[in-house]
């Protein structure tokens, strides 16, 4: 892969995180109870705390692709 290209997903990496944050609070904001309706305060609860745990994974993993592809265009060892 070239250096250009491994920097590009890198960053790109980064960027999805940015995204998963936003989806994350979009939901969130979706789905809080409201005098008008919306879901019970506890199933609220679950939904954030399932998502929680799905976004951070999701996080970690694209921080830890994200950091070999710059490694890789960089040129150090240790790439993917």
């Amino acid at each position: 892969m070239s250096p250009k290209i491994a920097r590009l997903a890198g960053l790109g990496a980064f960027g999805a995180c940015a995204f998963f944050v936003a989806l994350y609070a979009y939901v969130a904001f979706l789905s809080r109870h409201t005098a008008t309706g919306g879901m019970t305060p506890a199933l609220a609860a679950v939904t954030w705390i399932s998502l929680a745990v799905v976004v951070l994974a999701m996080i970690v993993a694209h921080i830890a692709i994200g950091k070999q592809l710059l490694q890789v265009a960089e040129g150090r060892p240790g790439g993917v």
